[in-house]
């Protein structure tokens, strides 16, 4: 291995404070990044400023701190949806990319009843299987699933019974987190929509490493998570086409989802903030 090439790793290692560790004697190697990625200092340090300098209440307080701290938050949000090729007003911050399926799950299934179908596969992590498992024994509809080959890869050969008139969503990872393999989104997505029915993807191995352009991927939800990017815990988006979102009830009530609250009822704020109930973990900027 060159000098040059062996600066340029240490100075890449030393981005990971953690990575200054040993272990029985020898420098930390880490290789669970599909499980849950290091923080660099440019993240630990954004944190830590927000901390010590701007913790405040997004959206809710009304003084110099809070402005900063939800000017923060939209940078944020733009950010993301920047990465994405998509409008801000389609991100929705959650804790974590499960809580995304979930709010999918809960806020999809308001629709459908006994004759509806679900279809996923079996090579989903399970934040990708039990949402849709609860939501068909709360509605009556069915889960149905594809299998997989021999050489790990979605067997489509019966694409055509599984995706039918009675299909309402398709919810499929879009890299596997066990086999590493990378499911042609936009042919099954195109299925879908021939049938009416809506695409979600478990895109929390995809975005962190590879491009994702929702314009293109023909997806109307996409779930990620920071904590698998080099973010911080506690922190996830939901994309989705606006419309939908509009179209969609909140998954969980109070603070800045609300529009008018009134003790015989309340109306709701637009997407994302409709989805965005409580306070977040999430009011960090990033470089």
């Amino acid at each position: 291995m060159s000098d040059v090439l062996t600066g340029e790793l240490a100075a890449l290692r030393g981005q990971f404070p953690v990575l200054s560790r040993e272990v029985n004697g020898h420098p930390l190697v880490y290789l669970d990044s599909s499980n849950t990625s290091l923080k660099p200092l440019a993240v630990l340090d954004a944190m830590n400023e927000h901390d010590r300098v701007r913790t405040a209440n997004v959206a809710r307080a009304l003084h110099t701190l809070g402005a900063e701290a939800t000017a923060a938050f939209e940078e944020g949000r733009e950010a993301v949806a920047g990465l994405l090729g998509a409008r801000s007003d389609e991100v929705v911050f959650t804790k974590n990319a499960s809580e995304a399926l979930n709010l999918a799950a809960h806020s999809l299934g308001s629709n459908l009843g006994p004759g509806d179908d679900v279809v996923i596969s079996v090579m989903e992590h399970h934040s990708n299987i039990v949402p849709w498992q609860l939501l068909c024994e709360r509605t009556g509809a069915t889960l149905k699933w594809f299998d997989i080959t021999d050489e790990g890869r979605l067997d489509l050969s019966n694409m055509g019974e599984l995706i039918t008139e009675r299909t309402k969503i398709v919810s499929l990872t879009y890299v596997s987190n066990v086999l590493g393999t990378v499911n042609p989104i936009r042919q099954i997505a195109d299925a879908a929509h021939a049938v009416g029915a809506l695409m979600v993807v478990d895109a929390a191995q995809a975005v962190p490493h590879m491009p994702v352009d929702v314009s293109r991927l023909g997806a109307d939800l996409v779930a990620f998570t920071g904590h698998k990017m080099c973010g911080p815990s506690g922190i996830g988006v939901l994309w989705g086409r606006y419309d939908l979102l509009a179209s969609l009830p909140p998954f969980l009530g109070g603070g800045e989802m609300i529009e008018v609250v009134k003790m015989s009822g309340s109306t709701f704020a637009a997407p994302p903030h409709r989805f965005e109930a409580g306070t977040g973990a999430c009011e960090y900027r990033f470089p």
